[in-house]
């Protein structure tokens, strides 16, 4: 793999649900221009970079991840003019935007599908995974059955109505289940490239890609989707060298051999991301355990190796909101966590206002549980928060009703609220080398069920210590570094007496050693 686009290393990244972002047209749901009237809060709040969830065409099943045409913008949104435009301003403004890329599975509705049910052999009988008889499921997988002429039962990836496209199977063992160099996978992978090549040529900066690491089936160990993602790298590093590319894999030992640039540390799986945030104790909420966090950090960080990066993020649309386990001045503390840690950081849209976990949501676009995080952006005190112009009843996805709901508008007249607090954080980050996406790490104190959280960043010549105590008790710990100068503070400097340091209690800082 060449060389990571050079923007990645300072890149602070934004993420937008665009359906619940800024509604320009007053019809309840957000879509690109009002994206567009908004980059500039982006880019002051100190985010240089955006990804964007789904926004192809689709039935809307799964927000978007059920796509039934890959090279056209959702009418909801917008037209492929107005994707563009979005581009556009977005790198007048010095930023990148990466869209969000679901190679897995498209939508029942998606015409490769209707084409591939016919029992006639076409372009497209082999685009998905199919058996060769009804009576028989692809095993460890569920399928959609008896919905067509054609004998067979087709994958599915996770909803029913998301067939799984073929990329092969790394070791078949069933007539139907055919290899990665027979002519459908291949076909599919080609596809895949296409349709990369129609947007990165249209102006997008790369892709977030969806379940990065599900592609090839029976697939031991991920060498054949691997494998594939390398044939993909040799595509980009030839046509579009400097396209971003991050995986949604959890794996970075294999995404980034893959040809991938960036992970993400992910909230399910063994990256035991939750102690942190969202738990029953999480860390941040002043008596949980951070040590089996760090444990698995240290072990993914060193299989990223210096040229990948880790990303881990403040939330996302399929967690819940931040603010619903963390409170007050730890969601401070939370953030420069996120902020002075290596790799890209992310934060999800109104993370950085406190957006509230909005309770007892009825599911909206295949949600469930995870409606309540995907709420309309708060701007101000205006109808809907200032969101939309709609009648509150037409808001595509019901908003917060607190009469103190947090916005944008009251936290930033607030110079002790956590937008600015946010601000200020991501303004030092980019001012230290240290802090950078690419400065190393090194864990001082990480001990289990023991507050402070302390470690070491360093650049060059530079080195900054960073304490982090959520507890509500002064906490301390061995430490034969020397403070020199606060880079940042809050709730309090920490001491430093007879080799050992004390922090206090709901305090974090930076400290030039």
């Amino acid at each position: 793999m060449k060389n990571s686009p050079s923007w990645l290393d300072g890149a602070v990244f934004y993420e937008i649900y665009p359906q619940s972002f800024m509604d320009s047209n007053g019809d309840g749901i957000g879509d690109f221009n009002g994206i567009i009237s908004k980059l500039d809060y982006i880019k002051d709040l100190g985010c240089n970079a955006i990804w964007m969830n789904p926004c192809f065409e689709s039935p809307f099943g799964d927000a978007g991840y059920d796509v039934s045409d890959y090279y056209t913008a959702a009418p909801r949104y917008g037209t492929n003019e107005d994707l563009k435009r979005l581009f556009s301003e977005v790198h007048k403004r010095g930023m990148h935007i990466l869209l969000d890329l679901v190679p897995g599975h498209t939508s029942v509705e998606h015409r490769w599908f209707k084409e591939s049910m016919k029992p006639e052999r076409n372009e497209f009988t082999d685009r998905y995974v199919w058996t060769d008889s009804i009576w028989e499921e692809p095993s460890g997988m569920a399928s959609l059955r008896g919905i067509s002429d054609r004998d067979g039962s087709c994958a599915v990836n996770f909803f029913s109505h998301q067939p799984a496209l073929n990329y092969g199977f790394y070791k078949p063992e069933r007539p139907w289940q055919q290899p990665m160099d027979a002519a459908g996978p291949i076909a599919t992978r080609e596809e895949l490239k296409n349709i990369m090549r129609f947007w990165l040529s249209l102006g997008c900066d790369g892709f977030r890609v969806d379940m990065a690491g599900s592609l090839v089936k029976h697939d031991e160990n991920g060498r054949g989707t691997i494998s594939l993602w390398k044939n993909i790298r040799e595509f980009l590093d030839e046509e579009f060298p400097e396209a971003a590319m991050v995986s949604e894999w959890g794996e970075p030992d294999k995404s980034l051999e893959g040809g991938f640039h960036m992970d993400f540390l992910l909230h399910f799986g063994p990256s035991h991301y939750n102690d942190l945030f969202r738990c029953e104790k999480p860390f941040f909420g002043g008596k949980g355990d951070v040590s089996e966090f760090v444990k698995k950090y240290i072990e993914t960080y060193k299989s990223a190796g210096e040229k990948g990066l880790i990303c881990i993020p403040s939330g996302n649309h399929d967690m819940d909101r931040l603010s619903r386990s963390i409170k007050g001045d730890r969601l401070k503390l939370a953030f420069a966590f996120l902020l002075s840690m290596p790799g890209a950081p992310f934060i999800y849209y109104g993370d950085e206002i406190g957006l509230r976990y909005v309770e007892n949501h009825v599911s909206v676009e295949g949600g469930y549980g995870r409606t309540g995080s995907r709420s309309p952006m708060q701007w101000d005190n205006t109808a809907n928060a200032g969101f939309s112009s709609a009648a509150p009843e037409k808001l595509y996805i019901r908003q917060d009703p607190a009469k103190d709901r947090p916005t944008v508008e009251n936290q930033l007249r607030d110079g002790n609220s956590l937008l600015n607090e946010v601000k200020r954080l991501i303004s030092i980050r980019k001012s230290s080398p240290a802090l950078s996406n690419r400065g190393k790490i090194e864990f001082l104190h990480a001990e289990k069920n023991e507050y402070p959280l302390a470690y070491l960043r360093t650049a060059g010549d530079e080195k900054i210590l960073v304490v982090i105590n959520p507890s509500d008790n002064p906490a301390k710990f061995e430490c034969g570094l020397k403070p020199r100068e606060a880079v940042y503070t809050f709730g309090g400097e920490i001491t430093s007496s007879e080799g050992y340091i004390t922090a206090l209690g709901i305090s974090a800082g930076f400290y030039r050693v």
